[in-house]
């Protein structure tokens, strides 16, 4: 059988809660990939993953995942101060590799990276699921296609409960806080719907404990005079909130839920012709990844979410950390 038509056996880093959304279920729908391991720092718990997923093998640990001979790509799911590491273990092992968001603690790591990847012939992607499916394709044919006019503002926001202090996501030693989980995907959409790197002026945070952020506000501008802003947050009174708004001279374009958009999403464009609604027939965002990933891998199929985005997307997240005086994650 041809490479390129075999399935992608793939092998996974921790038993993470994301997995099963992210990568278990989705490798169902998608023949060309294959779930053929996973390991964990609990072994019950990847047991318990494993059986309930028809995950064949379970291995000793991380370094079993990334140097068997018989997985193709890993999938890495750890807390974000563990990215880098183990996707650079995994390419110089010769696997590619799909890296949960944000791809790393911060840009300098995100360069290691992919430099690794470079020099390894590796593919990697970073998980921003929500690019892959058809809603984000329209988002961006509406902005382009002029008839919101000329863009003045972006806005985004990703903010959801979760108060739970002892969550990994609260742990400045694993690069946790608010700007790094739910803020990473607003800076991500407003940075794909300008189509351009902004500069931060301003940022504003909210803490759960020292250098952590429970939430984050973050206004921005771009070179061309237009402005944006960001919203994110684990724990505030904006209990939830998922948008990207778009503001023309001629209309405006709001979407709501364009992280899930298989869940429920709105799309309403309001020009001085009226206002219309749209709705985006499309699988689960992680299915079309998977299959995005896939086709990367063994075709060479371009991906909207390779290592130059990361990085830009990281340099980004750096410098609103920067500008609300908590520093970057990372040291």
């Amino acid at each position: 059988m041809d490479e390129r038509e075999a399935p992608l056996r793939i092998g996974v880093l921790g038993a993470a809660r994301i997995a099963p959304m992210a990568l278990l279920r989705p490798a169902r729908s998608v023949p060309g990939a294959e779930v053929v391991a996973i390991a964990a720092r609990d072994e019950r718990r990847a047991r318990a993953m494993a059986e309930r997923h028809g995950v064949p093998r379970v291995l000793a640990d991380y370094a079993a995942i990334v140097d068997d001979p018989g997985i193709d790509a890993v999938y890495v799911p750890l807390p974000n101060s563990l990215h880098r590491e183990w996707t650079i273990r995994a390419l110089e092992a010769g696997k590619h590799v799909l890296c949960e968001k944000p791809i790393a603690s911060n840009a300098d790591e995100a360069v290691r990276m992919a430099e690794a990847a470079s020099r390894t012939g590796r593919r990697l992607v970073e998980a921003f699921h929500w690019r892959h499916h058809p809603l984000a394709r329209r988002m961006l044919e509406i902005v382009a296609s002029g008839e919101l006019g000329t863009v003045r503002r972006i806005e985004t926001s990703f903010c959801v409960p979760l108060p739970l202090p002892g969550d990994i996501r609260y742990r400045l030693d694993l690069a946790g806080g608010a700007t790094m989980d739910t803020g990473c995907y607003a800076i991500h959409a407003l940075r794909t719907l300008a189509g351009a790197e902004p500069e931060v002026v301003s940022a504003r945070a909210k803490l759960a404990r020292p250098r952590v952020d429970r939430a984050m506000e973050a206004e921005m501008r771009f070179v061309d005079g237009r402005t944006g802003r960001i919203r994110c947050a684990l724990f505030s009174a904006r209990l939830v909130s998922i948008r990207a708004d778009v503001f023309g001279d001629l209309g405006e374009m709001r979407v709501f839920n364009f992280v899930a958009p298989h869940v429920y999403h709105r799309l309403r464009v309001t020009t001085g012709s009226g206002t219309r609604r749209e709705r985006l027939v499309g699988e689960a965002t992680y299915v079309h990844q998977l299959r995005a990933f896939v086709d990367h891998v063994r075709s060479g199929t371009p991906t909207p979410t390779g290592p130059a985005e990361a990085i830009a997307n990281m340099r980004v997240i750096d410098s609103v950390y920067e500008a609300s005086g908590l520093g970057r994650r990372g040291g």
